[in-house]
């Protein structure tokens, strides 16, 4: 495994594991198992609804929690101070521990600052032991950082071979802020998993599309949460470490990046509308 270390000198590993879409009733189960390959960076959410699930497998696996990296995000309907703040003393309640390695805001919508207030409070006291920001575009996190008094540790965005964030990467590297990926697969949108150009490399290193995707994304110094409930595919996306990309396939890959977001653009009013009016079932 390879780490980060995060700008408080938290460290983190450059490679988890996302549960984004598995069914609470699923998630232990297949947690455990990603736990059995090697993984101990999981990321979650108030709105996947299956933080229980995720807590509940860290307690079965039986693993010192210190040996642990666990992420969860506060979502829109939370925010502002006080639900901020009553918001997060529920997820660590549900995941079933003292502290969160990471707390960040999903989306930077609603009062956030609030939000953020009530996670440097938290913070302060160790009940988080990082705290950042997902899906925050450069104008949104400088004006954040700006105006509070912790820079966040990590912003969480879009990021794979068809939208590689180059320009914002530049900008979270002036701040001392890391990025990390979320869909590094893109969802197999393009088809990924058969692009000629990452499967050609990936024959030359003996290994699939998916693979150089993620030692390219991590080369570049970006952490990565894929999400699988196949462990076979588990296995394979762990095992990115045993290869390098030379810098001319780094830069045949950087190619393949397209100028615009392949899911949502928060430059869309409909997007805003549909993102802020989301309704997200907590797992109560």
């Amino acid at each position: 495994m390879e780490y980060t270390l995060l700008n408080n000198g938290i460290k983190m590993p450059m490679l988890g594991f996302g549960v984004f879409q598995i069914p609470k009733e699923d998630t232990e189960r297949i947690v455990l198992d990603a736990i059995d390959v090697g993984y101990r960076l999981f990321d979650t959410a108030q709105g996947y609804g299956n933080e229980r699930g995720l807590g509940s497998a860290i307690k079965k696996s039986g693993i010192p929690r210190e040996d642990f990296f666990i992420t969860t995000k506060i979502w829109i309907s939370e925010a502002g101070y006080e639900k901020a703040k009553g918001s997060i003393l529920k997820s660590l309640e549900r995941l079933g521990m003292d502290y969160v390695d990471l707390l960040l805001i999903h989306q930077p919508f609603g009062d956030y600052y609030g939000t953020y207030r009530a996670m440097e409070e938290l913070y302060k006291e160790g009940k988080l032991k990082a705290i950042g920001v997902s899906n925050f575009y450069s104008d949104r996190l400088i004006d954040l950082i700006k105006f509070n008094e912790i820079v966040p540790m990590v912003n969480q965005v879009e990021t794979h071979p068809y939208h590689q964030q180059i320009k914002a990467q530049e900008i979270m590297k002036k701040y001392d802020v890391q990025i990390q990926a979320w869909a590094p697969f893109a969802e197999g949108k393009n088809n990924l998993f058969n692009d000629e150009t990452l499967v050609r490399i990936g024959l030359k290193y003996n290994k699939t599309a998916a693979q150089v995707t993620l030692r390219y994304l991590i080369q570049r110094g970006i952490s990565v949460i894929p999400k699988t409930v196949n462990k076979e595919r588990m296995r394979q996306n762990f095992e990115v470490f045993d290869f390098e990309l030379n810098e001319e396939e780094m830069n045949e890959i950087l190619q393949l990046d397209l100028p615009q977001s392949q899911f949502f653009s928060h430059q869309d009013p409909e997007t805003v509308e549909r993102l802020t009016s989301l309704v997200r079932k907590f797992d109560e």
